[in-house]
């Protein structure tokens, strides 16, 4: 059976951008890949591209990943204009070739924002989320042994929403499909998950505070409310969190006067 009918090997026009460093101009290239299996995975196409690419003697492109099992985020790049490609709830090394109709073209670059620098190729610099990270994503405690399980009741409801919100891999499509470029969701998510359970308490208010000044120093922009973040989240984190984290943030700042 032929691969029009999706069974037989394929072959797809790629426009992949390149940008040999930071600084430098960058281009879209154009490439051509054959032999490719219909249930490949995105990534295992780029594989194959990076393999002819060596054998010919040119420079591989640059991309990152690492569990390729979707749920370390790294392997997060545009296609064809969507954070993370064309299905919902997916990170790109879910994609499956077979998703790509035979012989299309597909555009690949990276995530563009301000406070996402372009490294190499496909691959930006997305620290400045670990740095907002650091800031408050965390809760502090004293170490020894466990507590007994039971010893502070939570809602079995309070426990679920807070796990949605745990639910976030910090990959950043959230940030690249936001028009403004806005870190909102992965924040909102962080702050939002500490704040229904009472282990977040204590540090409630210096959480937020310390959270959103550090987003804003690291020049990402205001939410859009457009809901872009939402579709392209991989996790499906919705856009409540955002809501709760103005609130948190409203609570913490006049309390503070």
């Amino acid at each position: 059976m032929s691969a029009q009918n999706g069974t037989g090997p394929r072959s797809y026009k790629l426009k992949v951008w390149r940008q040999p460093r930071g600084a430098a101009a960058g281009k879209l290239v154009d490439y051509e890949v054959a032999g490719i299996d219909a249930n490949m995975s995105f990534l295992e196409m780029f594989d194959q591209l990076n393999d002819s690419l060596l054998k010919r003697g040119e420079e591989p492109v640059a991309i990152e990943s690492d569990c390729r099992e979707g749920i370390c985020g790294t392997c997060g790049v545009v296609i064809d204009g969507m954070a993370h490609g064309p299905i919902p709830n997916v990170t790109t090394c879910s994609l499956r070739m077979r998703l790509f109709p035979n012989g299309s073209t597909i555009t690949v670059e990276p995530f563009r924002a301000k406070a996402f620098p372009i490294i190499k190729d496909l691959i930006v610099d997305r620290s400045a989320m670990d740095r907002i990270q650091r800031r408050g994503g965390y809760v502090s405690m004293n170490t020894g042994s466990a507590p007994e399980a039971n010893a502070i009741p939570i809602p079995r409801d309070v426990q679920e929403s807070a796990m949605d919100s745990a639910a976030c891999i910090q990959c950043g499509a959230c940030v690249a499909a936001c028009p403004n470029a806005a870190a909102h969701l992965f924040v909102g998510a962080r702050v939002r998950q500490f704040a229904l359970l009472p282990q977040g308490h204590p540090e409630r208010n210096e959480r937020v505070l310390a959270m959103v000044e550090q987003m804003d120093a690291e020049g990402f922009g205001d939410c859009s409310n457009h809901g872009e973040c939402e579709a392209a989240c991989p996790k499906a984190i919705s856009i409540e969190n955002i809501a709760a984290m103005r609130r948190e943030y409203l609570r913490a700042a006049v309390g503070k006067r």
